[in-house]
């Protein structure tokens, strides 16, 4: 278990891209939340299995039908344990 913390830089607010991220993240079965930022970028944080996380990654660097994502930063960390599911958040 591990705790990702990303930020996603490009046309990723207004597109979909919060809808997006979450419908994969709950597919995977991780808890946590994505909100858009004030400078534009879109943030992620999310818990569970390693893989999980390297399938939602890639699925953020492929972005939502109308998004272009130019760069996603990424950090992990140990994992709280504070999320019960994963949320749209603003």
């Amino acid at each position: 278990m591990k705790r990702l913390h990303a930020t996603v830089f490009g046309r990723v607010q207004d597109v979909g891209f919060r809808d997006y991220v979450q419908k994969h993240a709950k597919r995977l079965s991780l808890k946590g939340w994505v909100r858009n930022s004030p400078d534009g970028t879109v943030e992620v944080v999310a818990e569970g299995e390693d893989v999980a996380l390297v399938h939602l990654i890639l699925s953020v660097e492929k972005g939502a039908p109308l998004s272009r994502v130019d760069e996603v930063k990424t950090a992990y960390s140990a994992p709280t344990g504070e999320f019960d599911d994963f949320r749209m958040t603003n």
